[in-house]
């Protein structure tokens, strides 16, 4: 049995091992053989393809592909590429987008939040009330507190070093943006005049500042 070509596949895909010895050429006409003799089993079906065995340039998975589509009614979708180091690139271009989208879009929750509750968040939220002491928000993106904030929150939950928090009246029990945590004083300052305050994280410093056109300018959102 010539095993220069093997063929393994699923409902998703197949993977083909290719011979990593055989001269290219034969190799190919071992590729239109295989697919040939197993041309039924694909019919008129779509699926991935990855190559295994042999690393192909992409002149070479170019012919392959055209051979695959002359023996066969396969039509190839994508071709699946075994690269971890590729598949890390990716997947942080893909962890930068999300995390750029949990920073633009965001949802609401209205009501106050009681000591001992937890609010979490894919994305960026937005709370139409207040955060008593005792209870937590967990957002990857920005933290918004139309109300009081005494509570605790934390912003940039995965990695989003560009994350904030405004609130209305900002008196936290501790504040966290990324890995950066800021906690309030032992002895808070009572009797202040309450104001919108926005804190951010810079030269990794947690910075509360009152919210005004020049702060916003100034901090990278």
């Amino acid at each position: 049995m010539n095993n220069s070509v093997i063929i393994k596949g699923n409902k998703y895909g197949i993977v083909v091992v290719l011979d990593a010895d055989m001269e290219f050429e034969e190799l190919k006409e071992k590729v239109a053989v295989k697919f040939r003799e197993s041309s039924k089993f694909f019919e008129k079906a779509q699926m991935a393809i990855s190559f295994e065995g042999r690393k192909l340039n992409n002149d070479q998975q170019r012919e392959i592909l055209n051979i695959i589509a002359e023996e066969t009614e396969l039509h190839v979708v994508c071709i699946i590429e075994n690269d971890p180091e590729k598949e890390q690139i990716f997947k942080k271009t893909l962890d930068e987008k999300l995390m750029e989208l949990s920073n633009t879009t965001g949802q609401f929750y209205k009501g106050n939040l009681r000591s001992g509750q937890v609010l979490e968040a894919e994305t960026s939220i937005i709370v139409i009330g207040d955060v008593n002491p005792g209870a937590r928000i967990v957002s990857k993106g920005n933290i918004i507190v139309l109300g009081s904030l005494k509570g605790t929150v934390f912003a940039g939950a995965a990695g989003n070093t560009n994350s904030f928090v405004v609130a209305l009246d900002m008196n936290p029990v501790q504040i966290r943006i990324a890995d950066t945590i800021a906690r309030s004083p032992d002895k808070p300052v009572k009797g202040g005049v309450k104001e919108t305050k926005i804190a951010f994280l810079e030269d990794g410093n947690i910075y509360i500042e009152s919210l005004n056109k020049d702060v916003l300018n100034d901090i990278n959102l």
